[in-house]
C-alpha cells in the first residue's frame, strides 16, 4: 500500500532526526518539499546555510551543482540529492572542457573569470569568483578594473549585469532553458488581462522580457518586492516554484504566474525531479552521494569562499 503525504512527511522528519540531517531547499522545489525543509532559498542563502550547517547530513532538494557547491563549502558532511539526474540545462551549456580549451586559446587576455554558481564544480574550479543573481552585481562591481572579465554561463544574466553596473564583459554563450521560454509575446498577454499589474522578472529572461517588466531580480528579492508592491496583482516571471514560497510571504497578493506561448506557467523538469518518495528513500540509504574529485573540490573552493566574503554586509 503506498504512502500517504502524511506518512512520508512523518518517514522523512523521522530519518531527518536519526541521521542528524538538514534538508535544504530551492525555491523551486514542488511546495510539499518547501514545507518540510529547514531552509528555503535562493543559491546564495542555501551556499551560506550550507557552509554553516552542522548536521552530519545536508540533503539538498534542488539539482546536482546546488549539491555540489554544499559539497565543496562543507566537505566533511555527507551531501545527499533525492534525484543524482536532477541537472541543469545552464549547467550543460558550459562543460569545464570547453571553458579550459577556451581560456587556453584566449591566455593572451589574461581573464577575470566570475562564473553564476549554475554551473559544475570543474567550471567553478577554472574562475577566480563565483556569483548568484543576488549578487552579481556586487560581485563584478569589486572585479579588478585592470582586467577584462569573462561571464560564464549565462547571457542573459550577464548582459542585465553590464547595463546594471557599466562594465564591459565577455559573455559565454549560455542559457536557462526555463527563463528563455518567456517570451515579449506572452507576458505581454498576460499584462493585457491584467492591466493594472506589476510585473517582476528573473535577470535569467531575455532582454525582450526584461524591458517589460517593472523590477528584475533574483528569486530572493522578489519577496519584498511583492510583500511592499502598492498593488494587489503581480505578474512573476520565473520557474513555478516560486510562487508557492511568495504566496506564503506575501499572502495579501494576487500573484500572477508567468505564462509561456505553451502554458500558464513555467516548471523545470529537472527541478520537479526530485518529490517526498525520493527524499524519505536518500535519507534512508544515504544515497545518492555527492562527491567530486579532491583537486576539483579544492580548486573550486576559494572562488566560492571569494562569493561569501564579498557578499557580507
Amino acid at each position: 500500500m503506498p504512502s500517504t503525504s502524511l506518512d512520508l512527511r512523518d518517514e522523512i522528519l523521522r530519518l531527518k532526526k536519526e541521521r542528524n540531517a538538514v534538508i535544504l531547499a530551492h525555491n523551486y522545489q514542488t511546495g510539499d518539499i518547501q514545507d518540510l525543509a529547514d531552509y528555503v532559498g535562493d543559491s546564495l542563502g542555501l551556499a551560506y546555510r550550507a557552509q554553516e550547517a552542522d548536521a552530519d547530513v545536508i540533503a539538498f532538494c534542488g539539482v546536482h551543482f546546488m549539491a555540489e557547491t554544499a559539497k565543496i563549502v562543507n566537505p566533511g558532511k555527507t551531501v545527499v540529492l533525492p534525484d543524482l539526474d536532477a541537472g541543469c540545462s545552464l549547467e550543460a551549456s558550459c562543460p569545464a572542457e570547453d571553458l579550459k580549451s577556451y581560456l587556453k586559446q584566449h591566455a593572451d587576455k589574461n581573464y577575470y573569470v566570475i562564473a553564476y554558481i549554475n554551473c559544475s564544480a570543474g567550471v567553478k574550479a577554472l574562475c577566480d569568483v563565483i556569483c548568484t543573481s543576488g549578487n552579481a552585481v556586487r560581485i563584478v562591481e569589486q572585479a579588478p578594473a585592470d582586467r577584462p572579465i569573462l561571464f560564464v554561463p549565462d547571457a542573459n544574466l550577464g548582459a542585465w549585469v553590464m547595463e546594471q553596473t557599466g562594465r564591459k564583459m565577455d559573455l559565454w554563450n549560455g542559457s536557462c532553458h526555463v527563463h528563455m521560454d518567456f517570451t515579449r509575446e506572452s507576458i505581454n498577454k498576460i499584462k493585457e488581462e491584467h492591466p493594472d499589474a506589476l510585473v517582476v522578472a528573473h535577470p535569467e529572461c531575455t532582454t525582450a522580457v526584461r524591458l517589460l517588466a517593472d523590477e528584475v531580480c533574483s528569486t530572493e528579492k522578489m519577496i519584498p518586492y511583492c510583500q511592499n508592491a502598492p498593488v494587489d496583482n503581480i505578474i512573476v516571471v520565473t520557474e513555478s516554484g516560486m510562487l508557492h514560497r511568495l504566496q506564503k510571504e506575501a499572502p495579501g497578493k494576487n500573484l500572477i504566474a508567468g505564462p509561456t506561448e505553451r502554458c500558464a506557467c513555467n516548471d523545470c523538469h529537472f527541478m520537479k525531479m526530485n518529490t517526498l518518495e525520493k527524499l524519505r528513500d536518500c535519507l534512508q540509504s544515504l544515497q545518492p552521494q555527492i562527491d567530486m574529485p579532491a583537486d576539483i573540490r579544492e580548486k573550486a573552493t576559494a572562488p566560492l569562499l571569494r562569493m561569501l566574503e564579498q557578499s557580507k554586509g
